[in-house]
């Protein structure tokens, strides 16, 4: 993670989550908060897949991204969609709840165009700070190569 644009929308994507801990807590523990979780068991689990995906974009692999997309469109986007189609007029819970669905479905669109327009990842796979000393076979035999050569006298 090389670029300071990963580095923020992954922080987002971990302030959300933080957040939906604090929503599922309070909703477990009966207190009143401004978020109510969808549904309490279906959020607990997301919340541990998505700490895999977070881990995995933070690595850069499209898997995290995948991941990431599947879980928060499958739940915040059936919940957004019902909200918006629906005939009634929107309550003020309704509407907190429309606006962080809408978070949900934005951050894992911001991960994908930061990590698929990524030019380095593409271009560079490798990390080339390190690769020269973990990788480079040519270049150990020529130092070693070189110290053999070395015989000086001492006196």
């Amino acid at each position: 993670m090389k670029k300071f644009s990963t580095w923020m929308i992954l922080l987002l994507g971990i302030i959300f989550w933080l957040l939906r801990i604090v929503a599922v807590y309070t909703d477990t523990m009966g207190m009143e908060f401004m978020i109510k979780p969808l549904d309490t068991n279906t959020e607990i689990a997301l919340l541990f897949i998505s700490l895999l995906a977070f881990i995995l974009i933070a690595k850069r692999k499209f898997l995290g991204v995948i991941i990431y997309i599947v879980e928060y469109w499958g739940y915040f986007g059936v919940d957004l969609f019902t909200k918006l189609t629906s005939e009634t007029p929107l309550a003020m819970e309704d509407v907190i709840s429309v606006f962080f669905s809408f978070i949900g479905i934005l951050l894992p669109i911001f991960s994908l165009l930061d990590l698929a327009l990524d030019k380095n990842r593409k271009n560079h796979p490798k990390d080339k700070k390190t690769d020269w000393f973990y990788k480079d076979e040519k270049f150990d035999r020529n130092m070693d190569e070189r110290a053999d050569k070395n015989n000086y006298r001492t006196l």
